[in-house]
């Protein structure tokens, strides 16, 4: 993977600089966010990244001037640690010009998701998402499987030549662009080491006090480990030693570095009984593997607890990526009512048609891996789109009336990885 991975989210960036003031790409660290605006600075424009401190000192000093320097797009990379006083600036700029395309920002945190900031770009700023390589993009595919689940269903009805150790390996891998090139398994334990703590001690650390980074790194294995279990606040206090406002403030760290995702209940009509409790999720696979101290070797041991987790994170994760990619809106949720009905992921997309994914972990998942399909689409009638069952094994069959079962690869239209 030495070669540049062409990232899905470059078209959406120069279709929205095309016509907008500012926008904001955002994701974890490494994602690739700087790869992604040195590729878009290929048409002109200045680039400056606020890591170095000399640039952050600049930024600081005379935001106004900052701003208001430089030929145009200009791009700021990890802009959150220049401040609302830099945030202002640009705003009063863009207010000045309100020609499209002026500034292309990126972050490794939310912090635009603070109200005094939010406020200052509000109607001037569009958001990329950049999550770390989909499968999609590592196999270069170009596939969007959500949209297309969308449309016609049976299109995607094929079988798939990846086998469980392919699907393990790939779990335990992740997307880090630089983690994915490291094929040494000291060296990657290593790499993301020193990324847990970089996120710890310098991300968090600028806009949080924290006075146990260890328990930062504790509530993230916690995470990991209960991935596709609600996220009840009470037992993660108790299990990381912690009082429940030190806990709620962490996670919501973690959700800030993009480190975590919450993955909402989804409401409706259907029953007063509706679970409203969140799920959590570590965003991304590998790192959750490295966390929870698995690799794929283990992960194929018989009834190894992380296997399930690890899988539900993996889909997680590359349905969020699909989300940020795809060619219309669509909303992610869980289900679950009070009687243990449940589903593992919702897509809700245009005209609040649904899709419902159960993921099994499991090459021939049995038919009590349908129940909570079956029962969400007598609820549902016509507005159920289609339930999908995403499984380990290699076949794709319909299993009636508007339930399907398919390979995991289905997420990438079975592309195997592209050489490196």
């Amino acid at each position: 993977m030495a070669d540049l991975v062409p990232r899905a989210a470059a078209a959406r960036l120069s279709e929205l600089t095309a016509h907008l003031r500012v926008v904001m790409v955002s994701g974890p660290r490494q994602s690739g966010k700087t790869t992604l605006l040195r590729e878009h600075l290929r048409s002109g424009g200045t680039f400056r990244s606020l890591d170095r401190p000399e640039t952050l000192a600049a930024a600081r000093d005379d935001p106004a001037t900052f701003a208001t320097s430089g030929s145009i797009p200009r791009i700021i990379d990890e802009v959150q640690l220049g401040g609302d006083r830099l945030v202002r600036a640009i705003k009063a700029d863009v207010d000045a010009h309100p020609e499209p395309g002026r500034f292309v920002l990126s972050g490794s945190s939310r912090f635009l998701t603070i109200p005094t900031l939010s406020e200052s770009l509000a109607g001037r700023v569009a958001f990329v998402d950049l999550w770390p390589l989909s499968m999609a993009e590592r196999t270069r595919s170009g596939s969007d499987a959500v949209t297309r689940w969308f449309g016609d269903i049976g299109s995607v009805m094929s079988d798939s030549t990846w086998t469980r150790p392919g699907y393990l390996a790939a779990v335990t891998a992740g997307g880090y662009p630089e983690a994915l090139t490291i094929t040494s398994a000291l060296a990657r334990r290593a790499w993301f080491d020193g990324y847990l703590s970089t996120v710890i001690t310098r991300d968090i650390r600028d806009f949080a006090t924290i006075t146990r980074g260890d328990a930062v790194g504790t509530l993230l294995g916690l995470v990991a480990a209960r991935a596709g279990g609600t996220a009840v606040l009470a037992d993660l206090a108790q299990s990381a030693n912690l009082a429940r406002d030190t806990t709620r403030n962490y996670l919501s760290y973690l959700d800030m570095v993009y480190l975590t995702t919450t993955v909402p209940a989804w409401s409706s009509n259907l029953t007063s009984r509706l679970g409203k409790t969140p799920k959590l999720y570590p965003t991304d696979s590998g790192l959750a593997a490295h966390v929870l101290g698995v690799d794929a070797d283990a992960l194929a041991e018989p009834g190894h607890p992380a296997l399930g987790p690890l899988v539900e994170t993996f889909v997680a994760a590359e349905l969020l990526k699909a989300i940020a990619v795809a060619g219309q809106r669509i909303s992610l949720f869980h289900f679950r009512t009070a009687d243990r009905q449940e589903v593992d992921f919702v897509l809700e997309g245009p005209g609040g048609r649904i899709i419902a994914i159960e993921v099994k972990a499991s090459a021939s998942p049995g038919a009590s891996a349908l129940k909570g399909l079956r029962w969400l689409r007598d609820k549902l009638g016509d507005r159920l789109h289609a339930g999908i069952l995403l499984h380990l094994g290699t076949e794709a069959a319909s299993r009636g009336d508007g339930i399907y079962a398919l390979p995991l690869s289905s997420l990438w239209d079975h592309q195997p990885l592209a050489s490196p």
